[in-house]
């Protein structure tokens, strides 16, 4: 099969690899038929993720075909369309039964991670029971491929550990597509302000057409001048870091009101300054995690009853031979106005 390989950073490749076996007996083999890429693959791409070897298939999402299922599969059979989701649990260890699907022992961020991923024609889903979801033979692929990753992220690590309430204030620091994700489902809760900051005037104006109340370009160093202008120097109730770095996590800690929460979604990959000399008396909370998609099957729901259009996120579409394209396209979004890139692998 052809499959995606990581071969250290700043390479990858397409290359020829063996269709995946069953290797326990609650595998299942799925044969992709729509994938996309990550902003996660991008840092395993920049050598942020040193858990990622070379040689590594990517992705970790994705929809497909059930190919085979391991004796202990009860839930999925051969034929099964079903959605992947980019963490693996097997439902029974000390941290599944906390809902903390993300640390599952043997489980979790495993796949394009320390095991080969979705990038790839076939891949084998350990803990194929409580790892994948069903879907309707009616529903649209392309949409649920945003299910497997970005919007469970977007809104557990960004809407529910940020404590987005009605009537609120929310500043959501990168418009790309995890943070649009955030301002997609944020809206659930009517927060009275939805404030997106980010230095891509194109990213600015669709997070606008996504339901921004307030759109800032940070280019000018005085993002944070702005936000505290809007809200009378009192700063707002939940700063969602969406991108990684340590200037965006440093404009969260400057703008957060007292009694207010950062939740941080990015992945770091270098050490940020946590300024404990302005915030230790403001009676705020910091939030990290790492997404574990028990929001999965709400978000189904949502989006059968089409409340939100996760399709909007998608700006490319490729097909699997083109894979090394939409790298290059998701990899320089600022030219190309890249979000989500989808790939068709069928």
């Amino acid at each position: 099969m052809n499959a995606l390989v990581y071969l250290g950073p700043a390479k990858q490749a397409l290359e020829g690899r063996p269709k995946p076996e069953i290797l326990a007996v609650t595998d299942a083999i799925v044969k992709i038929t729509r994938t996309t890429i990550c902003g996660t693959d991008l840092h395993i791409l920049k050598g942020d993720v040193p858990s990622c070897h070379p040689g590594r298939i990517l992705g970790h999402e994705g929809v497909g075909i059930v190919d085979q299922v391991g004796p202990a599969v009860t839930v999925f059979k051969p034929g099964d369309r079903v959605l992947i989701s980019c963490i693996s649990s097997c439902g029974n260890c000390v941290y599944c039964r906390k809902l903390m699907y993300s640390h599952c022992t043997t489980g979790g961020w495993i796949l394009g991670n320390s095991i080969d991923g979705t990038q790839a024609e076939w891949v084998r889903i350990p803990h194929a029971n409580s790892s994948l979801y069903g879907i309707p033979s009616d529903a649209d692929e392309e949409a649920m491929v945003m299910l497997s990753d970005i919007l469970p992220t977007g809104f557990e690590c960004g809407v529910l550990n940020g404590r987005v309430q009605p009537g609120s204030t929310v500043a959501i620091v990168g418009a790309g597509p995890i943070g649009l994700a955030a301002l997609l489902t944020s809206k659930f809760y009517s927060p009275a302000e939805i404030i997106v900051i980010d230095l891509d005037d194109n990213r600015l104006e669709v997070a606008t057409r996504f339901g921004a109340t307030v759109a800032i370009n940070s280019a000018d160093g005085k993002a944070k001048e702005t936000v505290m202008k809007m809200t009378g120097d009192r700063g707002v109730d939940t700063a969602i870091e969406a991108v990684g770095i340590p200037t965006t996590f440093e404009l969260c800690e400057q703008i957060i009101a007292p009694g207010g929460t950062i939740a941080n979604i990015g992945v770091h990959g270098m050490k940020v300054a946590l300024h404990l000399e302005q915030l230790w008396d403001r009676n705020m909370t910091i939030t990290t995690r790492l997404v574990d998609t028990v929001s999965t099957p709400m978000l189904l729901n949502v989006l059968r009853s089409r409340k939100i259009d996760p399709k909007l996120l998608i700006s490319h579409r490729f097909r699997f031979d083109h894979i090394l394209d939409a790298y290059e396209t998701f990899a320089h979004a600022a030219s190309t106005r890249a979000l989500k890139v989808l790939i068709e692998v069928e």
